[in-house]
């Protein structure tokens, strides 16, 4: 599972070795790059701030709970996909049972009446028509989309359009035209705007929080795709959640021959006579390299560890023009985790979005939207909560910046804020469960300001890039045309989720783009094939989970500050 510290150092490349190649970050993107390496004849190595591999994927433990921060469903769980090719490839699922849900979301209004979103649409339409028959028009039609969206095979890009050939672009043409119509239709209609045209105000409401929480611009059509995937079974959970899909891919890399450095922060990219040469790591150890890919936050890879001194327009775009702007970042959240003495009440959906009207919403601190998402993890996998006992997650979106702030000026004030949650919660959950609130053991607050802590994800954003903002068709560029890579500085790139948008799938094929523009440029193949497993899993290979220092009385707000 990796060392405590860069390791052994790296100097220039002997003659006849293998290139090497340093990769800055252990998360999904910079695993799935040494992976990539590895498996293309590269040596690399990957250092990490952390203890954990992962990010933002990740977990932790306290008074035997496991707290699991990242995966609500995982895109590519389903076998003959181009993704479920990638996490394969990755060892991502080897050994795991994938969860499957009949419904991807519930939503609640204030009011108590409430939508579920049944993964299969002949049962979304007949819920949808009982709950509202004056809006039969537009039922059919979303579920009538539902149906074509589940009988067409997700596409996955396996490889960067600059790297294709005429055949294999005629080849990706071929297999989205069928459904070209439906996918231009459903991405050029905002959901909120359909929404809207419903006559049934529960309906107006739940539709754009199918997706948890309303997310601003999203169009139709991520809708329709992803709860498609979730009825043909390619949007699971898997076994071991956020923190085991991270320790599997490790697994495969470290398996593969590779390094990763943990306690090993970057401090700066070496650059001599406009090439990267290696890493400078926060103790002053020096790592040399033939290639240095930076597969962690954005800002901090050219503001730090280049010093301003490398960009491209499309990295000047994103990272100066459109970082400040509304709605090109995923919004920061606010994330609690309840332990539980016993079971939680039955008949419950796994996932549940309650809309909390202007009054009550102004009482959650931070909240942008009024809402409060409530997820039962000890439904979605086994080991989240001791033996007889269960875990909720409770998540909100909220601004960056009040919590940073306050963080920064007053621990004490924000350590209060925290506590504000806490109370909320308790209070929510007693009203609609009565008596849970004597068996409540902790809850666990996570900020944006322990996200950006933690993971340095620049304003605590968890997804970074938004898909189809500003920021989409620049991020795109700078992958296409500009190959994930600055002008006048060779031996280097970038990966992640703040190169190529947000999401695990994403993150894990920007680093499979990565290896494959480097394999281009040194004139090598690029090799992968699947994992042939490793076992089943099991907790064991979690490893030892940090536990953050608590105070006060169980029930307290955590202080992972």
């Amino acid at each position: 599972m990796g060392v405590r510290d860069g390791g052994p150092r790296w100097e220039a490349r002997p003659p006849g070795g293998r290139p090497r190649v340093i990769i800055i970050g252990a998360g999904m993107s910079g695993l799935a790059a040494g992976c990539y390496a590895q498996m293309s004849g590269l040596e690399s190595r990957i250092f990490e701030k952390h203890v954990l591999p992962g990010g933002c994927c990740t977990a932790w433990a306290r008074q035997g709970y496991l707290f699991d921060y990242c995966i609500d469903w995982l895109i590519g769980t389903g076998a003959g996909t181009g993704a479920n090719d990638v996490w394969r490839e990755l060892g991502a699922l080897d050994g795991k049972r994938i969860t499957h849900f009949d419904q991807f979301n519930r939503v609640v209004a204030e009011d108590g009446r409430s939508v579920t979103f049944y993964n299969d649409p002949d049962r979304l339409q007949q819920h949808l028509l009982e709950l509202s028959p004056g809006d039969e028009r537009l039922i059919r039609a979303f579920c009538r989309d539902l149906r074509r969206f589940a009988g067409l095979a997700p596409h996955w890009e396996l490889k960067p359009p600059p790297l294709k050939s005429l055949t294999e672009k005629a080849r990706t043409l071929l297999a989205i035209l069928p459904a070209f119509r439906l996918y231009w239709r459903t991405a050029a209609t905002p959901m909120r705007r359909f929404a809207d045209r419903f006559e049934d105000p529960l309906l107006r409401q739940a539709f754009p929080n199918m997706f948890l929480q309303e997310l601003t611009g999203f169009p139709l059509l991520p809708f329709l795709f992803t709860m498609s995937c979730a009825f043909n079974g390619n949007a699971g959970f898997p076994e071991g959640g956020s923190l085991g899909l991270a320790r599997s891919v490790e697994e495969r890399y470290t398996g593969l021959g590779g390094h990763v450095g943990y306690r090993a922060r970057v401090e700066r990219i070496l650059v001599e006579d406009g090439r990267a040469v290696g890493v400078r790591l926060r103790d002053g150890q020096e790592h040399f390299a033939d290639h240095v890919i930076a597969a962690c936050d954005g800002p901090t890879v050219l503001d730090r560890l280049l010093e301003g001194r490398w960009s491209s327009p499309h990295t000047e775009r994103l990272y100066t023009e459109l970082l400040d702007r509304p709605d090109n970042l995923y919004p920061a959240v606010v994330s609690a985790f309840v332990g539980i003495d016993g079971p939680l009440p039955a008949g419950e959906p796994h996932s549940t979005t309650y809309l909390l009207g202007p009054e009550r919403g102004a009482a959650l601190p931070g909240s942008l939207q009024h809402s409060l998402v409530v997820q039962r993890r000890s439904d979605y996998a086994d080991g989240f909560a001791p033996a007889g006992k269960s875990v909720l997650h409770c998540t909100y979106f909220t601004d960056h910046r009040s919590w940073q702030e306050l963080r920064k000026a007053d621990r004490r004030a924000y350590r209060e804020r925290k506590q504000e949650v806490v109370d909320f919660l308790r209070g929510f959950l007693a009203e609609r469960h009565p008596g849970i609130e004597e068996r409540i053991e902790l809850v666990d607050v996570a900020t944006p300001a322990t996200t950006e802590r933690y993971t340095g994800n620049t304003y605590g954003s968890i997804l970074a890039w938004k898909a189809f903002s500003e920021a989409d068709d620049v991020s795109t560029a700078l992958v296409d045309r500009g190959r994930m890579r600055l002008p006048g500085l060779s031996g280097f790139s970038m990966a992640g989720q703040w190169t190529g948008m947000g999401g695990l799938i994403r993150a894990a094929t920007s680093g499979r783009y990565a290896v494959q523009f480097l394999c281009d440029e040194l004139g090598r193949k690029f090799r992968a094939w699947p994992s042939e497993g490793a076992g089943p899993w099991h907790p064991g290979k979690l490893g030892r989970l940090p536990r953050l220092e608590q105070r006060g009385d169980a029930g307290k707000a955590a202080v992972a500050e």
